[in-house]
């Protein structure tokens, strides 16, 4: 059974907590993600920011690109360690709708499960789609 680890990417792009929400919007265009982890300098993850958290949290709350990210960021997190199955991540990410899981050593941020890496795991291709079914019936809800 592979483990997290074996297929996170650890190009790491995120978030400090200072940055304001115009710099955060601009490093998800970069990218092409939605959604991106708030770390400390040392790489503790402290939260996650999506592109609907900058648009519902911040710009329709009238907030000027200034703001702060750790503002509209999201603090409920939801994170697996290295060793996790990817069998566990991709049933986290269905349970909790989420497209990208930060992988966590301790509180440090070494990684990030996108859907798309459990869609390229043969084994949890299965698994990937039954993730990606629920995510985007979720999406539709909304």
């Amino acid at each position: 059974m592979r483990s997290t680890n074996e297929i996170m990417s650890k190009d790491l792009t995120y978030c400090k907590p200072d940055d304001t929400l115009i710099n955060c919007a601009k490093k998800m265009s970069e990218k092409n993600v939605g959604a991106i982890p708030v770390c400390q300098e040392n790489l503790e993850l402290i939260g996650m920011v999506t592109d609907r958290d900058l648009v519902l949290r911040g710009y329709a709350k009238d907030k000027p690109g200034t703001t702060k990210i750790n503002e509209v960021m999201s603090d409920h997190l939801v994170s697996v360690e290295p060793d996790t199955s990817v069998q566990q991540a991709s049933a986290l990410m269905a349970e909790h709708q989420i497209r990208r899981l930060p992988v966590v050593k301790g509180s440090k941020l070494v990684g990030i499960v996108a859907l798309g890496d459990l869609a390229q795991e043969e084994q949890s291709n299965m698994a990937a789609g039954r993730a990606l079914e629920e995510i985007s019936e979720q999406d539709h809800l909304h």
